[in-house]
């Protein structure tokens, strides 16, 4: 299932795509985008539907960023902000946003970045994914949906761009107004880069921390009312893109990693069917906490993103830290691996 973000259009058929795209924005509104959320079963676990892919295609759109072209059939539809699961050979689930062309019903296109000292999850995409590997995905999901605005800010830092180009294209096919502020260390490590600006016409800012520092976001306190604040990156940055916004404006923001799972005190958990009452620390999350008294519970990527230790609670509030459940799933329901209770106790149906 957060960098400053670009946006990146395809060459040579630029002006093909806008076409199309306007014809089915004139056939059926672009907005407002709807989440393709999945169902939940009875146990408030998510349903998800496995996929098997193909990697047909392997770049590397800047140092240390690979882009996978995944081939397939009765891949369902997505719109801009929406990502999927991958899973991978040895069995961890990874999520990374879709950066192609929605208008694509065999194809979905990625791309990730190799995190050094992570969890392994980007160094088994950049190691182990070649053309003619077969892995499986779940989803697409939309916790980052566009909506419907006349104009547009995006804010991406480094790979954070890659939710926010589908968002570019749909916009400039709309005929919106838009502008980008994209960040990095360095232009090379920026993806899709050039292709952005030639996509510009003047509305990118590229700023590298290599050749000027930290980009100013004092143009955001004067921003027009109609204008909507989408950003992707580091914590940092979405904080700062935060701050700089007048009093009562907010951003669409979109993380890479989870919230925390430490902050407020100790709480306890009813285990209802389990018949155990286990205490979760501060500094310790539910699923920790509970798989010291129920060693099988599922698991995968424990950081609020996959859905796989989502659980049902009978009783108590829940601090919801994750990036996937939505509005509508979160009564009744929490993902153990980041969120917290919001009180003193929980029961889970565990």
């Amino acid at each position: 299932m957060p960098r400053l973000r670009t946006v990146v259009l395809i060459a040579g058929a630029a002006v093909l795509a806008k076409r199309a795209m306007r014809r089915r924005i004139t056939a059926a509104p672009l907005w407002p985008m709807p989440a393709l959320d999945e169902p939940t079963s009875g146990r408030g676990r998510l349903a998800t539907v496995t996929l098997r892919v193909l990697v047909a295609e392997r770049t590397e759109p800047a140092e240390g960023v690979v882009r996978l072209r995944l081939e397939g059939t009765g891949l369902p539809a997505w719109q801009p902000g929406a990502h999927i699961d991958l899973i991978l050979p040895s069995g961890l689930v990874r999520q990374y946003s879709l950066c192609g062309d929605p208008a694509e019903t065999d194809a979905y296109t990625v791309a990730t970045r190799l995190i050094e000292d992570g969890r392994g999850g980007s160094r088994e995409v950049h190691e182990q994914l070649h053309v003619g590997t077969e892995i499986e995905i779940r989803g697409p999901r939309n916790r980052f949906p566009l909506v419907d605005a006349p104009a547009y800010v995006f804010v991406a830092g480094g790979i954070g761009i890659t939710p926010v180009l589908p968002m570019l294209r749909a916009a400039e096919a709309a005929g919106a107004e838009w502008r980008l502020l994209y960040c990095g260390r360095s232009r090379a490590t920026l993806p899709y880069v050039e292709e952005i600006e030639k996509l510009a016409g003047g509305r990118v800012s590229v700023v590298t921390e290599d050749e000027s520092g930290r980009p100013d976001l004092g143009f955001l306190a004067e921003l027009a009312e109609e204008a909507v604040v989408y950003c992707c990156g580091p914590e940092g940055l979405m904080a700062a893109v935060s701050a700089a916004l007048p009093e009562g404006r907010t951003a669409h923001l979109e993380r890479f990693s989870p919230a925390g799972t430490a902050g407020g005190g100790p709480f306890e958990v009813e285990l209802r069917r389990s018949g155990r009452t286990v205490t979760v620390a501060a500094d310790q999350s539910v699923l920790a906490a509970v798989r010291g008294a129920v060693p099988g519970v599922a698991y995968s990527c424990e950081q609020g993103f996959c859905g796989t230790c989502q659980q049902r609670v009978l009783e108590g509030e829940v601090d919801h830290r994750d990036e996937l459940l939505t509005d509508g799933e979160r009564p009744g329901s929490m993902l153990i691996c980041v969120s917290r209770c919001a009180g003193e106790r929980l029961v889970l149906d565990l």
